[in-house]
């Protein structure tokens, strides 16, 4: 498919971020739409940007017995999807200790499972039309951990992994797959987005203390420009070989640079130990 060939999107979490940024570009560049969002303002907010290529979908991607029935009634209207983007998805900030296991699943539900959800919805056209392409917009918190944030990391991980078995499984569909880890965007992540649970034990201050207040005082100052980054993956769809992992922004590249120095380090360290538990 040539780059003037008009394709059709689909966005969770149009309304802000990344997948804001994409839908943007993508409209400009001549693509149709669809974008999740979670009200009716936001929708009619969205539909705004462009007359006939914006179409903007109410759905909770953690409404899991919604999500076959909202994407079947929008592809009748408006067509087969040819490039799904799972950009929904929000950080959570807490010492593992004192955060409530209902915000785990929360995590997992947007973060994961909403993700799997859309793909699984989506899936079965793209593997009939031997054709598309799924970016699921993860972390650098998705390969590099971080303490404050282990909820979200183990979602990001979690979303990498996924990523990584479903593009061997359908490689062979003429189907792509990219797992996106951007490091410090612009975006509303560290901010109204973030959901933090009360800090009171006070042992975890010298770790968390410093951590929480940066990633506060860098909200809305952060490095990477979403538009920028959506240029890039706009770009991405294009090409005939893509990565199946991409890391955004120089913060990023290096933070895990030095995680797969270290654990190469680990490794050759209790290379003997690993090597010890075969049977004689």
């Amino acid at each position: 498919m040539s780059k003037a060939a008009q394709r059709i999107f689909l966005i969770t979490g149009a309304s802000s971020g990344f997948g804001r940024a994409l839908a943007k570009a993508a409209l400009a560049a001549g693509n149709t739409v669809i974008g999740t969002v979670r009200s009716d303002p936001a929708k009619t907010e969205f539909e705004g940007l462009h007359a006939h290529h914006a179409h903007g979908v109410l759905l909770d991607v953690s409404d899991f017995d919604s999500i076959n029935a909202t994407i079947k009634e929008v592809v009748e209207r408006v067509g087969a999807i040819d490039v799904l983007v799972n950009s929904a998805g929000y950080g959570h900030e807490g010492i593992l200790e004192e955060s409530p296991l209902e915000e785990l699943r929360r995590q997992f539900d947007v973060n994961v499972f909403g993700a799997v959800a859309m793909i699984k919805a989506v899936l079965p056209s793209m593997r009939i039309r031997r054709t598309g392409h799924i970016i699921n917009i993860t972390s650098m918190a998705g390969l590099v951990t971080f303490p404050g944030i282990s909820y979200y990391c183990g979602s990001k991980f979690a979303l990498e992994g996924i990523s990584e078995s479903l593009e061997q499984e359908v490689r062979s569909f003429g189907i792509k797959v990219t797992a996106v880890a951007p490091g410090a965007f612009r975006t509303d992540w560290a901010g109204r987005s973030m959901v933090r649970t009360e800090h009171n034990i006070e042992d975890y201050d010298p770790v968390f203390a410093p951590i929480r207040r940066a990633r506060m005082a860098k909200d809305g100052k952060q490095p990477g420009d979403p538009v920028k980054a959506a240029k890039v993956l706009l770009d991405l769809i294009d090409e005939v070989d893509p990565p199946v992992h991409l890391v955004l922004g120089d913060d990023a590249l290096s933070v895990v640079r030095d995680k797969i120095s270290a654990l190469s380090r680990e490794i050759d360290a209790w290379e003997s130990v690993s090597k010890s538990t075969g049977f004689s």
